[in-house]
């Protein structure tokens, strides 16, 4: 009874935080995804969680990243993506290639430190080139220890806060000091009669009013049946590769799947597909946060808090010098930085700091592609790092 009554309450909290964050805009400032991580690492360290919960939280955590990857990707418009600046689409570009190359030398010093280090270069490019749902897809595609995952994702959690800090506070001013400033210009065809609707529909992102319509929890009910299709899908094409692959097949085959769904009007048209998504990433979150113990911050295993780290801030320096070269703004290489590694629900607020609505969108856009692409670099860097190993 103590564990059904504690999943009861991992999937029925997030939707206060959304009521308490629509309602008082202090709280939304701080974040829905922040919230529920900070709630989660507390009801994971006052010894109040039931003790056979561990195999339910993993269980819930898979079912949720299975879950939420296609309906995260339905609403994606890769025709729009095409019409973006195409200095956006540069500093994606290099934001990606900057965590490639930083993870992969990184991995040279850890390698005969930490059991499987392979398998972290690939959830650092994942998780980097698009968000937490990348992270848990490869631990579970790679089958990476639970104990290693939780302490990756704990220390991830920990620095990716100070990054967020430094976005939001004073890495406008730092970087306008050596890249050029940002000049206005639209990231949207100026012929797209919906263009204005579509941006202020990526402006919302956190905002989850209207989604309790009676015709929106209807289209919603379709789209979370047709992504557990998809998960099914992904499940049944996996049984005819190898047991070694079948975790990696179902993840891509789920990716996959999600995208080409993207590509129908009406599917793609569902409105708040994606905040459904991220309702389901906050349960998580919750989940994956009450995981975490203190103790990993006060017992640190050195050699992965140093891996982590690097990936982080060395991935954010070569950044800032590949558009240093390129000539790319401080706006835009915040923004695709602030998406990259921080993931999408971050960048309104990054936006909102940097006092520039317009990198909203292409912020948005470059994490929204940046969940697309994670799964397949992050398994596949891992796999081609094995192999030379």
């Amino acid at each position: 009874m103590a564990v059904v009554l504690t999943n009861g309450f991992y999937i029925l909290f997030p939707i206060i935080i959304i009521y308490l964050c629509t309602t008082f805009p202090i709280l939304d400032k701080i974040g829905m995804i922040i919230i529920c991580y900070g709630v989660g690492l507390v009801l994971g360290n006052i010894n109040i969680l039931p003790p056979d919960i561990l195999a339910s939280q993993e269980t819930l955590c898979e079912v949720c990243v299975a879950i939420s990857l296609p309906l995260l990707l339905f609403s994606l418009d890769l025709k729009q993506w095409i019409h973006l600046a195409g200095k956006t689409i540069l500093s994606m570009a290099l934001a990606t290639i900057s965590i490639i190359i930083v993870s992969c030398f990184g991995f040279l010093f850890i390698n005969d430190l930490i059991k499987e280090s392979w398998k972290l270069v690939g959830m650092a490019v994942a998780v980097y080139t698009g968000g937490t749902p990348n992270l848990a897809s490869i631990k579970t595609a790679l089958d990476v220890d639970p104990t290693v995952f939780i302490t990756f994702h704990t220390y991830d959690i920990v620095i990716t806060l100070f990054c967020v800090i430094f976005f939001i506070t004073i890495a406008q001013r730092v970087c306008n000091r050596f890249l050029p400033r940002f000049e206005s210009r639209d990231t949207m065809p100026r012929d797209t009669k919906t263009g204005e609707a579509d941006l202020l529909h990526c402006e919302g992102i956190d905002s989850y009013k209207g989604i309790l319509k009676f015709k929106s929890i209807l289209k919603l009910a379709a789209a979370l049946v047709l992504s557990g299709i998809i998960v099914g899908a992904a499940l049944g094409i996996s049984q005819l590769f190898p047991k070694n692959y079948a975790t990696s097949i179902t993840i891509l085959t789920i990716t996959s799947l999600g995208i080409g769904c993207s590509f129908i009007p009406a599917i793609r048209n569902i409105e708040k597909t994606f905040q459904l998504g991220m309702y389901i990433i906050m349960i998580f979150c919750l989940v994956v946060s009450s995981m975490s113990s203190f103790s990993l911050l006060t017992n640190l295993n050195i050699p992965l808090l140093s891996y982590v780290g690097f990936s982080v801030f060395g991935s954010l320096v070569l950044h800032g010098i590949f558009c240093k070269i390129f000539k790319i703004d401080t706006d835009t290489f915040i923004i695709t930085s602030a998406s990259a590694i921080c993931s999408p629900p971050f960048v309104p607020v990054v936006a909102a700091a940097l006092g520039n609505k317009t990198v909203i969108l292409s912020g948005l856009t470059t994490g929204i592609i940046g969940y697309a692409i994670g799964n397949y670099l992050g398994i596949s860097i891992a796999y081609i790092v094995k192999s030379l190993v």
